[in-house]
C-alpha cells in the first residue's frame, strides 16, 4: 500500500472521523491486500457483503481491478457516505445499496466477499448465509470471508471487547451474537469446494481469519 493510494482513498471522505478511520484501516488492516491477492486474477463480478463505507471497492478499483462490484451493508448511513464518495473517486460504475443479509441475497453469480458481519448473526443465520453465498459463487470463483474465529486465545477476548466497544460508540448497529469456529466454516463450506482458513492479524490485536472457499 503506497502512501499516495492510502491518502487518495481516505480523501474521498470529507468527515474527519471517516477520513482518519479509513487511513488507519488501510495502514494497519491486512484485509484489503489479502482480498486483492485472492481476486486479482479473476474477472467475475463481485458481491461485497458488509461493505461499510465501501473501502474495499475503492481499493480494488485503485489497484486496477475492473470487474463489476456491487456492495451491500445493513447500515444505511454508511451506504450514503459510500455513494457520496463515488463522484470524487472517478469510479462511477461502483454500486452501493442497503441490504439486510438475514433476508437472503440478491441474484448473483461470480465471487462473493463477506466482511466482519457474521458475529451479528445467530448460528442458524450464519449457516444459511454461508450456504447462500457459496451457492452464488461460480465454479472457479471464490467466497472470501473475513471473520473472527472463536477459540481460547487472548486475541478472541480482545475481539469481543472491540465489538462491544464498536456497539457502545454506535459505529456498529448491533452487539455480537455468536462467533463461529474454524470447524464451523469447514463443515459448512467444504461440500462446495476447497476451504482454506488462515490468520489475518496484521497490525491488529484481533482474532480475524481469512476463510477462502475455492468453488469446484
Amino acid at each position: 500500500m503506497t502512501g499516495t493510494l492510502e491518502r487518495r482513498i481516505a480523501g474521498l471522505f470529507p468527515r474527519k472521523q471517516h477520513h482518519y478511520y479509513v487511513r488507519s484501516k488501510l495502514r494497519t488492516d491486512p484485509l484489503y491486500t489479502a482480498i486483492h491477492r485472492e481476486l486479482r486474477d479473476s474477472d467475475l463480478p463481485l458481491l461485497d457483503l458488509g461493505c461499510g463505507l465501501g473501502v474495499l471497492a475503492f481499493y480494488l478499483r485503485e489497484k486496477g481491478l475492473t470487474f463489476p462490484i456491487h456492495s451491500l451493508d445493513y447500515d444505511e448511513l454508511k451506504i450514503r457516505y459510500a455513494e457520496q464518495a463515488i463522484p470524487a473517486s472517478g469510479f462511477s460504475d461502483l454500486t452501493f445499496a442497503f441490504h439486510d443479509a438475514r433476508n437472503g441475497l440478491p441474484e448473483h453469480a461470480g465471487n462473493v466477499t463477506i466482511l466482519d458481519i457474521l458475529q451479528f448473526f445467530t448460528p442458524e443465520q450464519q449457516e444459511t448465509l454461508l450456504h447462500q453465498a457459496a451457492s452464488n459463487v461460480l465454479p472457479g470463483g471464490k467466497l472470501v470471508v473475513r471473520s473472527c474465529v472463536r477459540d481460547a486465545s487472548w486475541r478472541f477476548r480482545v475481539t469481543i471487547l472491540g465489538d462491544l466497544l464498536a456497539r457502545g460508540t454506535f459505529w456498529m448497529k448491533a452487539a455480537p451474537t455468536h462467533y463461529p469456529t474454524a470447524d464451523d466454516f469447514s463443515r459448512i463450506l467444504s461440500p462446495f469446494g476447497k476451504v482454506d482458513i488462515t490468520p489475518l492479524w496484521g497490525g491488529t490485536p484481533f482474532n480475524n481469519h481469512l476463510i477462502v472457499l475455492n468453488r469446484q
